[in-house]
C-alpha cells in the first residue's frame, strides 16, 4: 500500500512491487486480492495494467489494511469481546483484551498511508514510539 501511495495514482504492476519489497509475487497477489475485496485497491487489466489505490492515501488507515488482510485487530479466541468470559480469578482479562484492542485502534486508525509514506506520523503515535524506545532502552539497554 505504501508503494501504491508513493506512486501517486500511477498504476503499478504487482511484479514491480514484489521486487521492490523483496516478497514473493504469489504472496503479494494474495494480499492484493484481500485489499481489492475490501475496496482499498483497484486493478486494471491489460499490458498497462496493475494496481492503484481505490481512495486517496490520506483516507486509508493502517487499521483498514490490517482488517482487510488479517481480520479484526487483536483477535481473541475468534470471538467478539462482548461475548468473552473468563472464570474467576481471571474475569478481568476481558478488560485487558479490550484495552489491547483499543490501544491498537488508537494507533492504527489514526495513521494513514499518506502519513506513512511522508514519514510524518501523528504526534500521539510518535510519543508512544518514543516511550517504547525509552522503555526498551531502560529495560534491556538497547
Amino acid at each position: 500500500m505504501a508503494e501504491l501511495a508513493a506512486g501517486d495514482g500511477t498504476v503499478m504492476k504487482a511484479e514491480a512491487i514484489a521486487d521492490r519489497q523483496v516478497i514473493s509475487l504469489k504472496y503479494l497477489l494474495d494480499i492484493l486480492g484481500d485489499l481489492k475485496r475490501a475496496s482499498l485497491v483497484r486493478s486494471k487489466r491489460g499490458p498497462d495494467g496493475g494496481f492503484v489505490l481505490a481512495r486517496a492515501a490520506h483516507d486509508i488507515s493502517l487499521a483498514d489494511i490490517f482488517r482487510a488482510v488479517d481480520g479484526p485487530l487483536a483477535d481473541v479466541h475468534d470471538t467478539a469481546l462482548s461475548g468473552l468470559e473468563y472464570p474467576p480469578p481471571a474475569q478481568s482479562l476481558v478488560a485487558v483484551w479490550m484495552a489491547v484492542r483499543g490501544s491498537l485502534r488508537s494507533v492504527l486508525e489514526t495513521v494513514s498511508i499518506a502519513d506513512l509514506v511522508s514519514g510524518r506520523l501523528p504526534p500521539p503515535v510518535m510519543a508512544l514510539a518514543d516511550d517504547y524506545r525509552q522503555t526498551t532502552h531502560d529495560r534491556y539497554g538497547i
